[in-house]
């Protein structure tokens, strides 16, 4: 052990347990909650640090609860990763979990704020498009704590929220891209107002930039985080290449598995092969990624641990404890499968 065992008066939080052991916060987390998917070694050295911390282990969580969980949409893959975090948190605390979708539309979200607050829920854990500063108001004077997972946008500094490293794993995932060779590499980016779009399409310029690669004009078009929007974008990349006597890129980076999937699809019926003709990486790194042919190579998001954090940060509020961190960012990881390839000399 190499910290001092802090004072009496000071409150020993999971960042400081997870800086002395060596670990992340969630890490910590799972083992206060006695999950199974940590080594034996791990726990031990992080209860050996809480117990030297002088760490007090609160009370079981309040059972009865009602908290409300509120996405754009409940029909993705990437929302039922979502579910299965905040659910498993919310079990293991007997609380209820209500689930809402706004597809997006403000009329939607007004109408879950309605409803939330005629069920008097204790609390919301938000993955929406984005809050108005009048939906924030009404929130406010509902007196209903929430959480924001994977923010759109920017966000008011003392409200909790919970996201990934988005831009560093674009770095990975381009700076791979070039280690096996490729020089014309495109971005299928998210949509343009969505902050972790904007990370991941950023961290892809910038590494572009640092291996002074060019990224042609419309080299990084703007869709959605869906399989026909990746079709959609990687046909009109490939077309106006034909239509400019220009090759074509020799690798995509799609910001989402689900655009990645629509660009197998596109690559596939323009007879490109895949990782020989083109490189492929994906970002998420959902249960689909393992199962395409090849499999996909993602950047991984870590999803349902993103959920049960912010699912346990609630629950803090909740309780009347205030929120570990306010911003709260867990690694994504590169997992490298076979739709990335070293590129062969011409």
């Amino acid at each position: 052990m190499t910290a001092e065992k802090p004072d009496a008066r000071t409150r020993v939080t999971l960042s400081m347990i997870a800086s002395e052991a060596g670990v992340s916060v969630s890490t910590v987390s799972k083992v206060l909650h006695g999950r199974s998917d940590i080594s034996t070694d791990t726990k031990d050295r992080v209860e050996a640090v809480m117990e030297h911390l002088g760490y007090q282990r609160r009370p079981p969580r309040r059972r009865g609860a009602v908290i409300d969980l509120v996405l754009n949409e409940l029909d993705s893959l990437w929302s039922v990763e979502i579910i299965r975090g905040v659910d498993e948190v919310l079990h293991e605390a007997g609380a209820s979990m209500v689930l809402s979708a706004v597809h997006g539309r403000s009329s939607d979200t007004r109408e879950w704020i309605d409803q939330l607050a005629a069920r008097r829920s204790n609390g919301a854990i938000l993955v929406v498009s984005d809050l108005t500063p009048q939906q924030r108001k009404r929130l406010a004077a509902l007196e209903v704590p929430f959480v924001l997972l994977d923010p759109v946008g920017s966000v008011d500094a003392l409200v909790p929220t919970v996201g990934a490293t988005n831009w560093a794993g674009a770095v990975s995932a381009t700076r791979h891209l070039i280690d096996l060779g490729h020089t014309r590499i495109a971005h299928l980016a998210g949509p343009r107002h969505v902050l972790c779009s904007r990370a991941r399409a950023d961290g892809f310029r910038a590494t572009m930039e640092s291996a002074e690669l060019p990224v042609p004009a419309g080299w990084v078009p703007h869709g959605e985080f869906n399989d026909a929007s990746g079709r959609a974008e990687t046909v009109r990349l490939l077309d106006a290449a034909e239509a400019a006597g220009e090759a074509p890129p020799t690798a995509v980076f799609a910001a989402s598995d689900l655009q990645a999937l629509g660009a197998f699809e596109a690559l596939r019926e323009r007879g490109y092969a895949i990782p020989d003709d083109v490189g492929l990486v994906g970002f998420d790194d959902l249960p689909v990624a393992r199962w395409t042919h090849p499999p996909l190579t993602t950047v991984r998001q870590p999803l349902q641990d993103m959920a049960s954090m912010a699912a346990h940060t609630l629950l803090r509020i909740i309780d009347g404890e205030p929120a570990d961190r306010l911003r709260l960012e867990l690694p994504t990881q590169l997992v490298v499968r076979g739709s990335t390839a070293r590129r062969a000399t011409p």
